[in-house]
């Protein structure tokens, strides 16, 4: 494993067993995100970078009981955290590194990523990788259930123009990696880029 992986997997291992109690009020910030994703009953998504599997639920319901629903993620400890919260009921967990997912090329609908691009090494690559797994015109959502600014203040940093989820950076950033960039959302309640898998 990277020591980008490992990174990333003692910041999420430190904090998997209160995550869910430190933000209890996303659920509907997620169901709205999934909403947007657009998805239909049967469709095979994943929820890529999980954690403790907040988005499966929505992601459930918007395919139904034929669709597909899986969660992965490189921390086992917030794997674990999603199965005590009955998570793995919505969706199938896989301990898996987006930047290597076990699933085929052009095996999902669509792709779910909260939070997930600032904790990617690499990022053209990864999100390319996703675009590997997805079918031609199929959805990739990029969410956090706060804005930019928002999640900065929190943090108790400013917003510098280098960052990879600004519009700018963002839409290039997505089509050197196949995708193309639909609809791009940074509010304080909410940020979220909708993409589709070019051809």
């Amino acid at each position: 494993m990277s020591d980008d992986h490992t990174h990333v997997q003692e910041f999420f291992t430190a904090r998997a067993g209160d995550w869910d109690s430190r933000f209890p009020d996303d659920g509907p910030a997620y169901a709205a995100a999934v909403a947007d994703l657009g998805l239909r009953a049967g469709d095979r998504v994943l929820d890529a970078g999980c954690g403790t599997g907040r988005a499966l639920p929505p992601l459930r319901a918007a395919v139904g009981p034929s669709g597909v629903v899986l969660g992965a993620d490189l921390t086992p400890a917030m794997l674990k955290a999603a199965t005590r919260a009955g998570r793995n009921r919505d969706g199938r967990l896989l301990l898996a590194d987006v930047s290597a997912l076990p699933l085929r090329s052009s095996s999902l609908d669509a792709v779910f990523a909260a939070g997930l691009i600032a904790h990617l090494p690499r990022p053209a690559d990864n999100l390319r990788e996703l675009a590997r797994a997805v079918r031609p015109d199929g959805t990739l959502a990029l969410f956090h259930p706060i804005g930019r600014a928002a999640l900065a203040a929190r943090q108790g940093r400013r917003i510098t123009p280098e960052d990879l989820r600004a519009e700018a950076n963002l839409g290039p950033l997505l089509a050197r990696a196949g995708w193309r960039m639909t609809s791009y959302t940074d509010t304080d309640t909410r940020f979220l880029a909708l993409a589709v898998r070019e051809n």
